[in-house]
């Protein structure tokens, strides 16, 4: 086992909780010299906040970062998936692409100044999970967000044939690997 690999089980929600976790708990290995993380992640996504955040954070670390779905990867959830340097799916992974919007409590009343705030943020988080999403697997901004729009489920070979996914392994971890949970 290699002492300067760490494997991290995301099987969570994108939330301030799990994110928080995640970048607590690599931080603490970045402290004991650990030189790549593979993040484990099945997830049904969540904030879209969050899993930029995330992301961001990742792609900023001094270490390498490979992510690996090992199950499901839907929604934000893939832009921390985009995160990995190398990025690796199991035989029967998954990926729900698809557009963004808000939630409203009953009774809420918008303006049309608050709706148009609301609109820009959403076409801003649009804009740039498909970025995030198009460096990753080399295609347009334009080319995602039609798959976003259209509501895409890519199972992993389809992942790979669209360039999400760099390879389909379904090995998670060498024998013996400490694995943390998040």
């Amino acid at each position: 086992m290699d002492k300067n690999t760490i494997y991290i089980r995301f099987f969570k929600g994108v939330d301030q909780n799990s994110v928080n976790k995640l970048m607590e708990t690599i931080e603490q290995k970045l402290t004991e010299k650990v030189e790549r993380f593979v993040i484990l992640i099945s997830s049904p996504g969540g904030s879209v906040l969050h899993g930029l955040s995330a992301y961001n954070f990742l792609k900023g670390i001094p270490a390498e970062v490979i992510t690996h779905n090992f199950g499901s990867v839907d929604s934000i959830a893939t832009v921390l998936y985009c995160a990995g340097s190398k990025r690796l799916c199991v035989p029967h992974g998954r990926f729900l692409l698809h557009g963004i919007g808000f939630n409203v409590s009953a009774n809420a009343r918008f303006n049309e100044k608050a709706l148009d705030e609301h609109m820009k943020r959403l076409r801003n988080e649009r804009e740039t999970i498909s970025r995030v999403i198009a460096d990753s697997a080399k295609h347009s901004e334009q080319e995602v967000e039609k798959t976003m729009f259209e509501g895409t489920v890519l199972t992993a070979q389809q992942a790979k044939n669209y360039g999400l996914v760099n390879e389909i392994k379904s090995e998670l971890f060498e024998k013996n690997a400490k694995v943390i949970n998040i």
